[in-house]
C-alpha cells in the first residue's frame, strides 16, 4: 500500500525538475490536456518543480536539454500510451511514470492484450479481428454469426470510446467497421456482455501490485460513450460499488492478475463487464495512462481509499522509473 506519511512537500522538492507530458498528437489530445492540467496543479501544490510539456509542440530532445529529471506521462492514446514515448524516454535516460515500453505497447492494442490474457487463462469476451484485407462485405456480414448480436465494433488501438459502435443488427455492421477503420487499419469485433460495467485501478509493480476500490458505472441508457465519459453529469459512478464483498475481492484479484500478466508497473486501470446472467466478470481492456480529469475514475477510487488527488499524483511521480536504468547493460 501507499505510505501517505512520506508524501510531503519535502518529497515533492526532492523530485527535481519535472515535465508533465500532455496534449500530444492522438485522438485523445483534448482529454490529455485536461488530465495534464490537473496533474500539473497537483504536483505544484505538493512542492514539485513541475512544468507543462506538449510533445506536439516541442521535440522530446528538449526534455534533456532543458534539464528535466523526471516525467509524468499524462498523455493518452497513440504516441503517449503505446510505448513510443516510453521508448524515447528510455533512450534519453529520463525516468517516467507508468508502464514500460513492452507493457504499454501490448496494453494499447486490445487484440494483443486479449491474446496475453487468454494465454494466462483470464476471462475476456469472445472476439474476432478484421485486418485491412478482411473488411469485405462478405466477411463483415459473417461476424454476427460467430459472435451473436448485439456485438461491439471498435478500433483496437484507441481509447476513450472513440470509434466504437454497439451493433444491433446485420445492417449496421458495415458502417460500424467503416467508422472503426477511420481510427485504425485493423478492426476488433467483440461479443457484447450484457450486465454491469465496472472499472478497477491498480497501483504498484509485480508482487507488490494492489487494487484500489472497484467503481460501478451507470451511464444513461447504458451508453458509456465519449460524451458521457467526459462532458456530462448524467453518468453515475458508484464507489463503494455496491457489489458484494466476495464479488469485489474477486474482481480485484482478477484485475491484479491481468495487470501482472501484461507486465504493467506504476499504475493502470482495468475496465470490465459483469455478466448479468451468472455474475461472471470479463476483462475488456487495461489502460496504462488513465485519465486524471475531473470526471476520471482513478482519482475517484483513490479518494475512496483515503488517497487525495495530490497524494496520488506525488506517489505516481515518486515511482517514476526506467525499464533499463543506467548501468544495467554493463552489469551483464
Amino acid at each position: 500500500m501507499i505510505d501517505l506519511a512520506r508524501l510531503t512537500p519535502a518529497l515533492g522538492a526532492a523530485m527535481g525538475r519535472v515535465a508533465v507530458l500532455m496534449g500530444g498528437r492522438s485522438a485523445e489530445r483534448e482529454i490529455s490536456l485536461l488530465s495534464g492540467g490537473g496533474v500539473l496543479r497537483a504536483l505544484r501544490a505538493s512542492g514539485v518543480d513541475a512544468h507543462a510539456f506538449d510533445p506536439a509542440a516541442r521535440e522530446l530532445l528538449r526534455l534533456r536539454d532543458d534539464g528535466f529529471e523526471r516525467v509524468f506521462i499524462a498523455l493518452h492514446g497513440r504516441y503517449g500510451e503505446d510505448g513510443t514515448v516510453q521508448g524515447a524516454l528510455e533512450l534519453l535516460g529520463i525516468p517516467y511514470t507508468g508502464s514500460g515500453v513492452m507493457a504499454s505497447a501490448i496494453a494499447m492494442d486490445k487484440t494483443m492484450t486479449k491474446r496475453v490474457w487468454l494465454a494466462e487463462g483470464l476471462p475476456t469476451p469472445r472476439w474476432c479481428w478484421l485486418g485491412p484485407d478482411a473488411q469485405t462485405r462478405e466477411r463483415v456480414r459473417e461476424v454476427p454469426d460467430a459472435l451473436g448480436l448485439p456485438l461491439v465494433v471498435k478500433p483496437p488501438r484507441e481509447g476513450s470510446s472513440i470509434g466504437i459502435t454497439k451493433v444491433q443488427g446485420y445492417s449496421q455492421m458495415q458502417d460500424a467497421v467503416t467508422l472503426a477503420s477511420r481510427y485504425d487499419a485493423d478492426v476488433l469485433c467483440e461479443e457484447f456482455i450484457d450486465g454491469e460495467e465496472i472499472t478497477c485501478p491498480v497501483l504498484g509493480e509485480g508482487a507488490g501490485a494492489f487494487a484500489l476500490p472497484v467503481i460501478r458505472i451507470v451511464a444513461p441508457d447504458g451508453n458509456y460513450d465519449y460524451q458521457n465519459k467526459y462532458f456530462t453529469d448524467d453518468t453515475h459512478y458508484l464507489c463503494p460499488s455496491g457489489l458484494g464483498a466476495d464479488e469485489e475481492r474477486e474482481v480485484q484479484r482478477l484485475v491484479v492478475a491481468a495487470y501482472r500478466a501484461l507486465g504493467c508497473r506504476g499504475w493502470g486501470r482495468a475496465d470490465l463487464m459483469i455478466r448479468a446472467g451468472d455474475r461472471r466478470p470479463f476483462l475488456l481492456e487495461m489502460n496504462t495512462s488513465p485519465g486524471m480529469t475531473g470526471h476520471s475514475l482513478v482519482p475517484m477510487s483513490a479518494k475512496a481509499a483515503g488517497i487525495s488527488y495530490e497524494q496520488l499524483c506525488l506517489h505516481l511521480l515518486s515511482q517514476a522509473a526506467l525499464d533499463h536504468p543506467a548501468g544495467t547493460a554493463a552489469a551483464h
